[in-house]
């Protein structure tokens, strides 16, 4: 795998060949990363549960010349997660990387929030990685390497007013991906977070902030295709992603 610090035509098909699986990829941080995987050659599919949005962004990634494929799927699910990766892996390729996008945010005191909240965010935020995962893992092994890229959150790492079942799942992530990480390593596998503080998407946050002191999901695009195009040789196990400008 060449290095992302390389010349732009070298960079521009470091990843030919490699077929990439994003998560919650119909838009926001998702779709960037898609865009930007894409762009570095390689074959991606998107999964989500807006058929519309997922449409819109198989056909920017069909602009940009991509292999591609826009499954509709809900990843808190196993049995629709086997379809998906099947689905996948005969359309478009066998999975070398994986990337755990698929999130969601619910904020406020957590005296105040009710037991399908707190379901609702762990599967979406916490469960989905596990199965999702659990399911393309067997491949990676019998393959011998790939990528587990893992979008967790600077909430991962700190703790706010308002966040507890939002930081709950992040450190949950956090935790889950470093275990993985140690298992899978001797098997060629990388496992590697992505830890962003707030980014201008859709994503239901803390409230608005200026533009200006927040991240763009092509930010943390960036950081994913760092990690996917490290050299084999290295591991690059987590990124803290942060605006320049403090909000």
């Amino acid at each position: 795998m060449a290095s992302i610090s390389e010349t732009n035509g070298e960079m521009r098909q470091s990843l030919r060949g490699r077929t990439a699986l994003v998560t919650g990829g119909s838009r926001g941080i998702g779709r960037a990363i898609a865009l930007k995987l894409a762009s570095l050659g390689a074959k991606v599919a998107i999964c989500g549960r807006d058929a519309a949005k997922l449409a819109e962004t198989e056909a920017a990634l069909r602009k940009q010349g991509a292999t591609s494929a826009a499954i509709t799927a809900d990843v808190t699910k196993a049995a629709e997660i086997v379809l998906l990766i099947e689905h996948v892996q005969t359309t478009v390729g066998p999975i070398g990387l994986l990337v755990n996008n698929a999130g969601m945010g619910i904020f406020g005191p957590v005296h105040e929030k009710s037991e399908e909240e707190w379901d609702r965010l762990m599967n979406t935020n916490l469960k989905s990685v596990f199965l999702v995962s659990r399911a393309v893992i067997p491949g990676m092994i019998a393959r011998g390497g790939g990528d587990i890229i893992n979008i967790s959150s600077l909430a991962g790492k700190n703790v706010f007013a308002g966040g507890g079942i939002y930081c709950a799942s992040k450190w949950g992530l956090q935790g889950l991906s470093g275990c993985m990480a140690e298992e899978l390593r001797d098997r060629g596998i990388r496992v590697s977070t992505v830890c962003p503080g707030s980014v201008a998407t859709e994503f239901s946050g803390r409230g608005p902030k200026d533009a200006s002191k927040v991240l763009k999901p092509e930010d943390v695009a960036h950081a994913v295709a760092m990690i996917a195009t490290q050299r084999e040789q290295s591991f690059v196990s987590e990124v803290q992603l942060r605006p320049v400008r403090k909000g």
